[in-house]
C-alpha cells in the first residue's frame, strides 16, 4: 500500500474543500450552511481535543473553555477595533493557545482524573470571569450583527456561506495539522506518553515539553473553533459559549470515531454532528445530549476501540 505524504495530502484535502464548496454553492440553501458549519466546527473541536486526548491520554473536560475564550475574544475584539474574521480566528488562536500553555504548565503535573477535574474547573473559573466582565456582555451577553452578505469587489456571497467556507478551511488545517503529527516524532513522543509516561521519562523522552506543545495545539485549535461564532450566531452569552454540549461533544465524538487516528475524530464528528442536526429539526435540540449518551453507550459496547479500530481489527483478522 502507497504512503499518500504530507504534500500531496494537503492538495487532495484542499480539493475536496474546493468540490464541496462548489456544491453547496450550487444547491444554494442557507440551513445548508448552518448545519454543515456546525459538522465542521465540531471536526475541528473533535481532532483539537484529540491532540492531547487521544494522542496523548490526557483527557480534558476544559474544551468548552477554550471554544469560550476564541468566541469571546472576537468580542472583545469586535468592540476595541472590529478586524475581518479571518484575523479574528487568529487572535483567537493565539489566546487560546496561550491559556492552554499556561494550564498545561500548571496542571500536567497532575495525572488521570486529577488532570481532568483541574481542566473542568478552568473552566468554571473562566466563566465566572466573563459572567462579571461588562466589556464583553457579563451575564447579559452581546450582540454582534453581522452583514448580510460579504462583497469583494463585484461578487458577493451570503455571510454564512462566508463563515460555512471559513470553517471549512479550519476543518482541513486541523485535519492536515493532525495527520502530520501522529506520522512526526512529535506523534511518536505522544504515543509513548500515552502508552507509558513513567517509561518514556525514564528513556529520555522530554514529556513535560511534548505535554505543553499538546495543550497549546488542542486550546489554539479549539479557540479557532470558537472565534467565528459569534458572527455565526449573532447573539452571544455565557450559556451557550461555555455550554456542557461543547466539552460532552469533544469528548464523545473521539471516542466514537477512535482516538489513535485523526480519521477517527472526523468520522465521529461527522456521524454525531449529522444525528444531532436532524434531530433538531425533526425532533428538538434538547435531546442532542440524549443523543450523545446512547451514541457513546453503543459504541463502548459495539466497539471499544471506536470504529476506525473496528475496522483495522477486522482488517488484521481477515489478513491473518
Amino acid at each position: 500500500m502507497t504512503r499518500v505524504n504530507t504534500a500531496t495530502f494537503s492538495l487532495i484535502m484542499v480539493a475536496i474543500g474546493v468540490v464541496i464548496t462548489l456544491i453547496a454553492h450550487a444547491i444554494g440553501v442557507d440551513y445548508l450552511y448552518f448545519a454543515s458549519y456546525t459538522i465542521l466546527q465540531f471536526i475541528v473541536l473533535a481532532t483539537a481535543w484529540n491532540i492531547l486526548g487521544g494522542y496523548c491520554g490526557y483527557v480534558n473536560f476544559g474544551s468548552a473553555a477554550f471554544f469560550a475564550l476564541g468566541a469571546y475574544s472576537s468580542v472583545f475584539v469586535h468592540k476595541v477595533f472590529p478586524l475581518p474574521v479571518p484575523l479574528l480566528i487568529v487572535v483567537g488562536a493565539l489566546v487560546s493557545g496561550l491559556v492552554g500553555l499556561g494550564m498545561g504548565y500548571l496542571t500536567l503535573r497532575l495525572r488521570g482524573s486529577f488532570f481532568a477535574i483541574a481542566t473542568l474547573a478552568l473552566a468554571v473559573v473562566l466563566q465566572t470571569l466573563v459572567v462579571n466582565w461588562d466589556f464583553v456582555g457579563g451575564s447579559r451577553g452581546a450582540y454582534i450583527i453581522r452583514p448580510e452578505f460579504l462583497e469583494i469587489g463585484s461578487f458577493k456571497i451570503p455571510y454564512i456561506e462566508y463563515l460555512f467556507i471559513l470553517m471549512l478551511a479550519l476543518a482541513i488545517i486541523a485535519l492536515i495539522t493532525a495527520r502530520t503529527i501522529e506520522r512526526s516524532q512529535l506523534g511518536f513522543g505522544f504515543a509513548t506518553i500515552r502508552d507509558d509516561e513513567l517509561a518514556a521519562e525514564a528513556c529520555g523522552v522530554p514529556t513535560l515539553r511534548l505535554k505543553l506543545i499538546a495543550t497549546a495545539l488542542s486550546g489554539a485549535f479549539m479557540g479557532m473553533a470558537g472565534a467565528p461564532f459569534p458572527y455565526y450566531i449573532g447573539y452571544l452569552q455565557p450559556q451557550s459559549a461555555f455550554s456542557l454540549e461543547y466539552a460532552v461533544n469533544s469528548i464523545a465524538m473521539p471516542m466514537i470515531g477512535g482516538t489513535t487516528s485523526w480519521v477517527g475524530p472526523l468520522v465521529g464528528a461527522v456521524l454525531l454532528g449529522t444525528a444531532q442536526q436532524y434531530a433538531t429539526v425533526t425532533i428538538s435540540s434538547a435531546v442532542n445530549l440524549l443523543i450523545v449518551g446512547l451514541m457513546l453507550v453503543a459504541f463502548v459496547i459495539i466497539a471499544p476501540n471506536g470504529l476506525v479500530g473496528l475496522v483495522q481489527e477486522r482488517l488484521r483478522r481477515k489478513r491473518s
